[in-house]
């Protein structure tokens, strides 16, 4: 991905007043790079809520919730 901004920026006109070419593909690309951190996120969510439930099988549940679950949560959603 950051590979994609390196070939592209520097090719890309400058623009005028309005924004240009250069800001376009800067905001285009760091909407795909948003896109794929949310998407990961998500995706990491879920592989730990399917680990907690395994775990609360085998450890007692105020356990998992107050000790494991906050240290493996990921830090709340920031961006814009």
């Amino acid at each position: 991905e950051i590979n994609s901004i390196n070939q592209n920026l520097p090719n890309a006109d400058a623009g005028g007043y309005g924004g240009g070419g250069k800001a376009l593909i800067i905001r285009r690309w760091l909407r795909s790079v948003l896109g794929k951190i949310l998407r990961y996120k998500a995706e990491h969510q879920g592989i730990l809520d399917e680990a907690a439930s395994t775990l609360q099988l085998a450890v007692p549940h105020d356990i998992v919730r107050n000790n494991v679950l906050p240290f493996l949560a990921l830090p709340p959603h920031r961006f814009g």
